[in-house]
């Protein structure tokens, strides 16, 4: 029996001519990254030990965002407990607020990941680089400080789902809306530790950035991991990129999947997942009538240009409703300013919204955009459960960019089509 793509990186990471699912193995790390949550925890656990060095100074990565701009004292202890660190040990990677960005989209972006790759961070998200046709998931804090001081990890070889997605996507469709609708296929336990594995002709449609967005929530279906396949989109993204050399890994025709999923992309329309699960998707047509006071564009999950252009396709010319506050987070400061450069920015703030630095802040509930008691917002985040932005009886809705800016014109959740 042959190999799945997860299986073939595990397997040459692992030193193995073969993997199967189930299987133990201790794999060697290409980057273990952290960031000003998760990593304070890690060298912490470095520091106690009494390691002075990390297996790899180069294949480290740091990126304090999830609370930066610091928004109280114990946040700024988080970072600078980083910044001494990457400075003590050498970390060649370490990203200080005005060079950084949300970490799933800034490390691809610097080419520090690469298709082939065996990735681990101490975030859930990131599965993201699985776009890239690389092993990426996310671990615990205890085992960053083991990788980084080892450069391996003990995994479990996940089985694989594998998903075929044939057709194009219609008109306001996108890459938000292909996972949310597999997610409320599925549920958020429907992959529970398994490969979620792309193929199909439906590929081709598919920009680098929607691959990014779909991987991004392979956790949200409980996946170990999201991957597609190596072609000519991710040939072109890495090769602009990608800061060494990589090699190139194809699945097996005679590969074992535990389960096979089939999707027409032309048959989707733009989803809405209501509080408070992913998997609570309705398409925008069923949505009805549900008053807004926050829409969020922004995250890892759809903070790439690519989206902030989506929005302001629906908001150019547009005011955001009075009722109703718009907060914009570019993913990365290179965003940032090809945003300006486009005048994108212009648009957002000519429409009434706020254009912040990158951040994660109001995805998780951290700060610049916490919701009050029973206030809802439409996000292009990756997570509604109870009290993730704010208040436990506020409430988020997600949805793609161009939904979430229709939302913020109308006052309530809607279609780009209903603004006159």
């Amino acid at each position: 029996m042959g190999m799945t793509l997860t299986e073939k990186i595990l397997a040459r990471h692992a030193g193995k001519e073969k993997v199967e699912p189930g299987e133990l193995i201790l794999a060697r790390v290409d980057l273990a990254l952290g960031n000003d949550i998760t990593s304070p925890i890690a060298i912490q656990a470095i520091r106690n030990l009494g390691i002075r060095k990390v297996f790899d100074r180069d294949r480290i990565a740091l990126v304090p965002d999830h609370f930066t701009p610091n928004k109280d004292i114990r946040s700024a202890e988080q970072a600078r407990m980083m910044r001494d660190f990457a400075r003590e040990y050498g970390i060649t990677n370490y990203f200080e607020i005005g060079r950084m960005g949300i970490e799933h989209v800034l490390l691809p972006d610097e080419g520090l990941v690469v298709p082939g790759d065996l990735v681990i961070g101490a975030d859930s998200h990131t599965c993201t680089y699985g776009a890239l046709c690389a092993f990426s998931t996310g671990v615990g804090s205890t085992d960053l400080a083991a990788a980084m001081i080892a450069g391996e990890v003990w995994l479990k070889v996940p089985e694989s789902i594998r998903i075929v997605l044939s057709g194009r996507p219609g008109k306001w469709v996108e890459g938000k809306d292909v996972i949310l609708h597999i997610i409320g296929k599925i549920g958020v336990d429907g992959a529970l530790y398994q490969s979620m594995e792309y193929t199909g002709d439906g590929l081709a449609a598919l920009s680098m950035a929607w691959r990014f967005t779909i991987s991004n929530m392979a956790i949200e279906a409980g996946a170990k991991n999201g991957i597609f396949p190596f072609d000519e989109v991710t040939k072109a993204y890495a090769d602009e990129r990608a800061a060494r050399d990589y090699s190139v890994v194809e699945v097996d025709g005679n590969a074992r999947y535990a389960a096979e999923i089939g999707i027409d992309l032309g048959a989707l329309e733009p989803q809405v997942a209501f509080p408070h699960l992913p998997e609570n998707t309705r398409p925008l047509s069923q949505a009805g009538n549900v008053p807004i006071d926050q829409v969020v564009v922004g995250s890892c999950t759809n903070g790439r240009i690519e989206d902030l252009r989506s929005a302001c396709a629906v908001l150019r010319g547009r005011k955001v409703h009075d009722a109703v506050r718009m907060l914009v987070f570019p993913a990365t400061q290179e965003i940032y300013l090809q945003a300006m450069r486009e005048g994108l920015m212009e648009i957002f703030v000519s429409a009434g919204a706020a254009f912040s630095t990158p951040t994660c802040g109001p995805c998780l509930g951290g700060h610049m955009g916490v919701l009050a008691k029973g206030e809802r917002a439409v996000a292009t985040t990756n997570r509604n459960f109870v009290g993730r932005m704010g208040h436990p009886e506020s409430e988020v809705y997600l949805a793609n960019p161009a939904v979430a800016a229709a939302s913020a014109v109308l006052g309530r959740i809607g279609s780009p089509d209903e603004i006159r």
